[in-house]
C-alpha cells in the first residue's frame, strides 16, 4: 500500500516532469513589452493568398495642403502622401479643413474616396457642411485598401530634406491623426495599439520619425541584441496604432452616408471640368492622380508590393527591418516589399515575389522561438 509520504513526494515531482517535457523555458527577450509573446512567421510559398500592388503618391518634398483658386471655384489640395496616407489622413484634412472653412459657403466637394478624401469629407460634415464625395474608385479598389498601415509616416520624402516649415506642419498633421485614430480604437474600426520592432545591424543614428516625435511613440526603447529574439544587432521598439484598411474603410464610408454624405462615382481628365460642379469649394485628395489633374509633376509613383500569407493568430507585432516589413492582419499577414520609383506598372515581379518570401523566410529562420511549431519549415 503506498505511503503518504510516497504519494507526496511524487504529487511534488510532477511540475518537473512537465517542464522537462514541455518547450524550453522563454527569457524576457520573447516577449513584447507589454508581456505578449513573440512568435515566429510561418513564412512559405504554400501559405501566399495573395499577391498585391499599390502606386504610393510621392514627392521629394513631402504632401501638399494649400488652396489656389480656378474660376470661380475654391481648389484645396490635400495630396502627396507618400507612404503615410493613413497614417496622416485626418491631420492634413484638418489642416484642409481649416482652409476650407475661410469660405463663406456650406457645401463642398471631394475628389476621391481613399483615406485622405474619406477623412476631410467626415471633419467637413461634423462641421455643418454638405459633402458629395467625386470618385473614379471606391474601397475595396482604392490604394488606401493595399496600405498595411500602421500608424507611423513612412516615404513622405526624399533623405536629407530638411524644411522647418514642411516638419511643423508635419507635427501639427500627425498630433490631430494621433489624437483622431485613438477615438477609432477597436473592433468595429479595426483599429488596435500595437508593438513595432524596427530592426537593424547599425546602430541608431537619430533624426528619424520616431525621435522627432517621441511623445506619439509610447513604449519607445533601445534594445541590444540580447532584448528581442529577432536575428538583428539593434533594435527600437514603440508601441504604435495599427490600422486594418478592410475593416476601416468601410466603417468610414458607413459614418459618412450615415450624415448625408453623397458619392457620385466620376473620372475627371481636366481640372476645367471642376468648373462644372454645382459646389463651390472643392477639396482635391485624388493622390496620385494629381500630377496630371493639376500638372504636379514633382509628384510620381511609387510601387510597392505586398506578399499576403493566410492570417496567423498568434502573430501580435510589426517588423520592419531594412528590404523587408511584416504586419499583420485579420486578412492575412503581410510581408513587404517594394520601393519602386517611377514604375506605373501594377503588375506583380515575380522576382519580387521570390524575393520577399526568401528573405524574410530567412529572417524568421533565425528568429529564437521557444513556441516554435513542429510544421514550422523555417525551424529546421
Amino acid at each position: 500500500m503506498t505511503s503518504r509520504r510516497t504519494l507526496l513526494q511524487s504529487l511534488a515531482a510532477l511540475p518537473l516532469v512537465g517542464a522537462c517535457a514541455g518547450p524550453r523555458i522563454s527569457s524576457q527577450q520573447n516577449y513584447t513589452p507589454s508581456g505578449l509573446p513573440l512568435h515566429r512567421v510561418l513564412v512559405s510559398p504554400d501559405r501566399v493568398v495573395r499577391v498585391v500592388t499599390g502606386l504610393r503618391p510621392y514627392r521629394p518634398t513631402g504632401f501638399v495642403v494649400r488652396a489656389e483658386k480656378l474660376g470661380d471655384k475654391a481648389i484645396i489640395h490635400n495630396y502627396g502622401h507618400g507612404g503615410g496616407g493613413i497614417t496622416l489622413s485626418w491631420g492634413t484634412s484638418h489642416m484642409a479643413l481649416e482652409l476650407a472653412m475661410q469660405s463663406e459657403q456650406r457645401r463642398c466637394a471631394v475628389l476621391g474616396c481613399g483615406a485622405v478624401g474619406l477623412a476631410s469629407a467626415r471633419l467637413l460634415q461634423r462641421h455643418g457642411w454638405d459633402v458629395t464625395i467625386y470618385a473614379r474608385d471606391l474601397p475595396p479598389e482604392t490604394t488606401s485598401n493595399i496600405a498595411g498601415a500602421q500608424w507611423s509616416p513612412a516615404s513622405l520624402y526624399d533623405d536629407g530634406f530638411d524644411d522647418p516649415r514642411f516638419f511643423n506642419d508635419l507635427g501639427i498633421a500627425m498630433r490631430h491623426s494621433y489624437r483622431e485614430f485613438q477615438h477609432l480604437v477597436g473592433r468595429h474600426y479595426g483599429v488596435s495599439w500595437v508593438s513595432n520592432y524596427v530592426l537593424s545591424d547599425q546602430p541608431p543614428t537619430g533624426g528619424d520619425i520616431h525621435s522627432r516625435y517621441p511623445d506619439m511613440f509610447p513604449e519607445r526603447r533601445a534594445l541590444t541584441a540580447m532584448q528581442h529574439p529577432f536575428p538583428a544587432k539593434h533594435g527600437l521598439h514603440f508601441d504604435t496604432m495599427f490600422i486594418e484598411p478592410p475593416v476601416y474603410l468601410p466603417a468610414i464610408m458607413h459614418d459618412y452616408h450615415a450624415a448625408g454624405g453623397k458619392i457620385t462615382i466620376r473620372n475627371f481628365q481636366d481640372k476645367q471640368e471642376l468648373l462644372t460642379l454645382d459646389e463651390q469649394v472643392i477639396i482635391n485628395c485624388t493622390g496620385l492622380g494629381s500630377r496630371n489633374l493639376f500638372d504636379d509633376q514633382d509628384l510620381i509613383p511609387v510601387k510597392g508590393q505586398l506578399v499576403v500569407l493566410k492570417p496567423q493568430a498568434d502573430i501580435n507585432y510589426l517588423m520592419i527591418k531594412r528590404g523587408i516589413y511584416m504586419f499583420p492582419r485579420q486578412d492575412g499577414v503581410l510581408l513587404g516589399g517594394t520601393f519602386e520609383k517611377n514604375e506605373w506598372s501594377l503588375t506583380p515581379d515575380p522576382a519580387a515575389t521570390a524575393r520577399i518570401l526568401r528573405e524574410h523566410a530567412a529572417f524568421f529562420r533565425e528568429m529564437d522561438d521557444p513556441w516554435a511549431s513542429p510544421w514550422d519549415s523555417s525551424a529546421a
